[in-house]
């Protein structure tokens, strides 16, 4: 452990705030945070914590540098991603074995996490290239009419524990490239992660020069996290988390009628159709509802299947929890560690015995592995005989619920019938069913796929969902509109005044 924090240069710095190539903050008002490692329970680091006074001193930064930053060709603000990448790069092994130290999801998914980021950012170097507007045909003659985007400012960016680098760089990188700093809040169970990607955000400011484009701020929901939310300077705050916590952030943010980009719960659900490939099916649906134990957005966490097939899939998933490694997610052979906190252990159990008085039924898992360590437990399915309210909730723990159909239009009315609408996927052979699965009266949620699972989405499309997912878009496809703000434009290169609509005023 001592040498990958060294690989880092995380043994001697551990203030919660920085300014970038200015320097870190050592706060003397700051609380520390102890960040511990979920396999053993054991401390790793800690920080000292951002106050108020901090948060003011970073904003006050990041606003600064907005007005510098803002004026760069976007190409030129491209070079920086381009070179965080290229670190990033030299950098892949220990920062993803840091994730999996801190946070507990296995050895490749952590280095998986870290080459998502190297993916967004090259994909943000080429959007600054692209950050197009429209031209309209105006009704006036010797009119020009078009729309162009500008920098919107400072963005807030508040993280979940579960993807510590991935879901920051989505928003930074973006953002960056659009013009915006970024001030960024992450989760208090990963601040290492944070700090040391902060180190190499600062590197990478440093050689061009720069400062308070990339800013962290490590502290508590009271005292740093209000202050982002209400921040009038701030004119979009990025929130990934729980709903509970997104309606919050949702209601602070709008009565300041600010911008906001929410990627919250999942429910999400894949239907397994009678003449689906269930090889494929059974794959799909091991590592969406193992991986990361069952602590993503995107987990899969309810199977509806086609009720002629439902024993033979039950059979295939329950030989293949079977074969799962559960340990320490720095093993190689490891294919789920332990869950990142014991109240997060606490909530599964606490979920399986409502489970059990709803009628539902243990068909594999549902122990604690307490001989591997306090958060270690084992991958649970459960048949249900109805969609009941636990199974509407989303339990962030290796739970997968299975719920038999008979037909299509079960199928789906069943998997639209949560409050949760971010990732959906449905295994078929028939073209019938699969246009049926994604169009209007299909899957509801923001992803929806196709003989694919519901987890692992790629960086080139849309990420978020609907409903009480939030509505948010990050990472690829048109997302950075979020990150600007539209400007629509009119010329008049004539020698008259011509009026809109055909309007006469006055002489």
């Amino acid at each position: 452990m001592n040498s990958l924090l060294k690989k880092l240069k995380l043994e001697a710095v551990n203030p919660g705030a920085c300014l970038g190539p200015e320097g870190w903050i050592h706060d003397p008002a700051g609380r520390e945070l102890v960040s511990y490692n979920p396999s053993t329970s054991e401390p790793i680091g800690s920080v000292t914590q951002a106050s108020s006074a901090t948060y003011e001193r970073v904003a006050a930064a990041a606003v600064e540098s907005f007005k510098h930053w803002r004026e760069q060709p976007a190409p030129k603000r491209g070079l920086l991603i381009r070179d965080l990448a290229g670190l990033v790069r030299e950098y892949k092994e220990p920062l993803g074995d840091l994730i999996s130290l801190e946070m507990g999801k296995i050895r490749a998914e952590g280095h998986g996490e870290v080459q998502e980021m190297i993916d967004i950012c090259d994909f943000a170097v080429g959007l600054s290239r692209q950050l197009y507007g429209l031209t309209m045909q105006s009704e006036r003659p010797a009119h020009r009419m078009y729309e162009q985007w500008h920098p919107l400012g400072p963005i807030g960016v508040i993280t979940a524990f579960n993807f510590p680098v991935a879901v920051w760089s989505w928003n930074a990188a973006i953002a960056a490239v659009c013009g915006d700093p970024v001030i960024w809040k992450p989760s208090s169970l990963v601040p290492l992660t944070a700090i040391a990607l902060q180190h190499l955000a600062n590197r990478v400011m440093a050689d061009h020069g720069l400062t308070g484009i990339f800013n962290l701020v490590i502290g508590t929901g009271s005292e740093v996290g209000e202050r982002l939310l209400n921040d009038r300077r701030i004119p979009l705050i990025s929130f990934t988390g729980s709903t509970a916590i997104g309606r919050r952030v949702s209601e602070a943010v709008g009565r300041r009628f600010g911008r906001t980009i929410l990627e919250l719960g999942g429910n999400n659900a894949i239907i397994v159709a009678e003449d689906a490939n269930l090889e494929l099916a059974t794959r799909a649906i091991l590592f969406g509802a193992v991986g990361t134990a069952g602590q993503r957005c995107t987990s899969t966490r309810r199977i509806i299947v086609q009720r002629a097939i439902a024993d033979e899939l039950t059979e295939r998933l329950v030989k293949g929890y079977s074969q799962v490694r559960i340990g320490d997610p720095l093993t190689e052979k490891t294919l789920m560690g332990p869950l990142v906190s014991p109240a997060a252990v606490e909530d599964m159990f606490t979920a399986l015995e409502r489970i059990q008085q709803a009628g539902g039924e243990i068909v594999v898992g549902g122990k604690r592995r307490s001989d591997l360590g306090p958060n270690f437990v084992e991958p649970t399915i459960v048949r249900m005989p109805t969609q009941t309210d636990i199974v509407k909730e989303e339990t962030f723990a290796p739970i997968l619920y299975l719920l038999e159909y008979d037909t299509i239009d079960e199928a789906i009315q069943l998997h639209n019938d949560v409050p949760q609408g971010l990732s959906s996927a449905i295994f078929t052979d028939s073209m019938r069913t699969v246009e049926t699965f994604l169009s209007a009266r299909g899957s509801d949620c923001g992803i929806a796929n196709v003989n694919i699972g519901t987890s692992g989405a790629e960086i080139g499309g849309a990420f978020g969902g609907e409903k009480e997912t939030g509505g948010g878009r990050e990472s690829g496809s048109d997302a950075w509109k979020a990150y600007m703000r539209r400007q629509t434009n009119t010329i008049n290169w004539s020698k008259e005044l011509p009026l809109a609509q055909g309007i006469e005023f006055g002489s």
